[in-house]
């Protein structure tokens, strides 16, 4: 498909928005904002800062369900401080800030064993050292990047994800599409004290995943395996969508963030082409109410569950995204789009409010697996206030980083 169709398709996508696609949409940020402080402010009066942070919410419960500092989401909550902070200048929200990220340092205290770095302490870390400048913010994240380089195979070109699915699946070197987001750690260690081969490494990366996560038709495989002997693709497959050829929500929009994140770092123009067809493909498939299904292939729809996670992080990437766009009506439509999910994501069908101590509930997890289904899911929360900060900048004119 070429790039005059991907435009097209776009255009049409956000017909249901407006009926011309460089017209403003009203959405009132200021108020989810204000929404999600007042949501953190609530929840912090019944948390102690430590080392047990914040990772889902189930049917029926209305506490956070907290986890250790190892586990992949524990840099979330620390994360969604920072942006809270940001938004309100609250001095006790700063103080909580600070009480949940510190712990997150002894990550590094053990060998590192997946590519979530980025993740834990790039969101917590990373998110307060721009806030704050504290230098030993800025020394962990440099360290975090190094320690994160242990798992690059130069003669794949990737970082390894999860050095236990070696044995556990018979893949002798894999690595998922979410690790593109984890490359934001690198590019900004290369860039803050940190060496040229943590950049390389990012680079190569994301060109690697080009050529086997990615789909001919701009949809992404969760898993490209690999041969550890000469390097080459062996196949894609699945471990959190429908089957190995499905298009798995979350996948497909941590895809778009990855490399549009990519294309910012590097101006790197095969970046910013792949974003855009990768949101045109998650455009041209989001079901008629806007929110995407866990995966876009189970052929249980409309019957399976939603993944506003998914939604949320896709809203985030595209108002980056629009940023970067020299044609005025893809700008206004990429924007347009991620507003119009913010819209329903902001309506009683999927704000907690009161029922649970998170912004959002029906994000999907690890379907597969039978668990975090149409959960409150704390990344959901994190994309959802970075996603409403991105907007009230790009509305007031700033700039975005």
């Amino acid at each position: 498909m070429n790039n005059l169709f991907y435009t097209i398709i776009v255009l049409i996508c956000l017909s249901a928005c407006s009926s011309n696609s460089r017209e403003k949409l009203e959405f009132d940020e200021q108020q989810m904002l204000d929404y999600t402080v007042e949501k953190v402010i609530a929840s912090l009066s019944s948390m102690s800062c430590g080392d047990s942070l914040p990772r889902n919410i189930y049917s029926g419960q209305t506490d956070w369900n907290l986890v250790g500092i190892n586990d992949w989401c524990s840099g979330f909550w620390p994360g969604i401080l920072w942006y809270a902070y940001e938004e309100s200048k609250n001095p006790d929200i700063l103080a909580s800030a600070q009480g949940f990220t510190e712990p997150l340092g002894g990550v590094l205290e053990v060998p590192v064993d997946n590519h979530d770095l980025g993740f834990m302490l790039y969101s917590s870390y990373g998110n307060g050292f721009r806030l704050t400048g504290n230098p030993a913010y800025q020394d962990v994240i440099l360290t975090s990047a190094d320690s994160l380089a242990t798992l690059y195979n130069s003669k794949v070109g990737t970082i390894l994800s999860w050095p236990s699915m070696r044995e556990k699946m018979n893949w002798p070197h894999n690595t998922i599409i979410d690790n593109m987001i984890n490359l934001e750690l690198l590019f900004w260690a290369s860039k803050n004290g940190g060496s040229q081969h943590l950049y390389d490494i990012a680079v190569k990366h994301a060109e690697t995943c080009m050529t086997t996560l990615i789909r001919p038709d701009y949809s992404t495989y969760h898993v490209a395996v690999f041969d550890t002997i000469d390097g080459h693709f062996i196949k894609g497959v699945t471990h959190q969508g429908y089957a190995d050829n499905s298009m798995w929500a979350r996948g497909q929009s941590w895809g778009i963030y990855g490399y549009t994140m990519a294309y910012r770092e590097t101006g790197d123009e095969r970046f910013l082409d792949l974003a855009t067809k990768l949101a045109d493909r998650f455009l041209e498939r989001l079901p008629e109410d806007g929110i995407p299904y866990w995966d876009f292939d189970d052929p249980k729809i409309p019957d399976a569950p939603k993944d506003a996670s998914a939604a949320c992080v896709a809203a985030s990437a595209l108002l980056e995204l629009s940023s970067f766009m020299d044609n005025e009506n893809l700008k206004a439509g990429y924007k347009n789009a991620a507003i119009k999910m913010l819209s329903i994501l902001s309506t009683d069908a999927y704000l907690a409010n009161g029922k649970n101590q998170a912004f959002l509930m029906h994000s999907t997890g690890h379907y597969p697996n039978g668990s975090e289904i149409d959960a409150s899911i704390i990344y959901a929360d994190y994309y959802y206030i970075e996603a409403l900060t991105r907007l009230k900048k790009i509305n007031a004119g700033k700039r975005l980083h």
